[in-house]
């Protein structure tokens, strides 16, 4: 969790969480859980017959790694807002890693808050997801 110092300061990272790498079964286990169940996430055939190399990362899992990586950081009751937009494919085997640098600080409502710039990138470097948020820093 973040510490809500006053010393927190602008292009401070104070979002970090890596995740392992995404696996077939991963991605079948969240087809179950969020009841997606379109075939270019598990079915290779069907992916292929579409044009892709291979299955790809449901966006909503991706976006759920960046809400773990922020609500590690900040506990809930902190979060003001979250918002992402997708940016890129998520291909199997890609290993996640999300971040959340302090963009702006501002004072709303008698709250200390933080407007943060998040990202999502895999181990190449690529951005498959960028967004926002608003945190209570204290």
């Amino acid at each position: 969790m973040t510490d809500s110092k006053t010393s927190t300061a602008v292009g401070d990272r104070v979002v970090h969480k890596t995740f392992p790498a995404i696996s077939r079964h991963r991605l079948a286990l969240y087809c179950g859980a969020s009841g997606d169940h379109n075939p270019i996430h598990v079915d290779l055939d069907f992916a292929k017959a579409s044009g892709f190399p291979d299955v790809f990362s449901h966006g909503m899992l991706v976006m759920g790694y960046l809400g773990q990586a922020l609500s590690d950081a900040f506990p809930p009751n902190r979060i003001r807002s979250f918002s992402t937009r997708f940016a890129a494919i998520t291909q199997v085997g890609a290993e996640l890693t999300c971040e959340g640098m302090v963009a702006e600080l501002f004072e709303t409502g008698g709250e200390r808050c933080a407007k943060l710039t998040l990202t999502t990138k895999d181990q190449h470097g690529e951005t498959k997801l960028a967004g926002e948020a608003v945190v209570v820093l204290s």
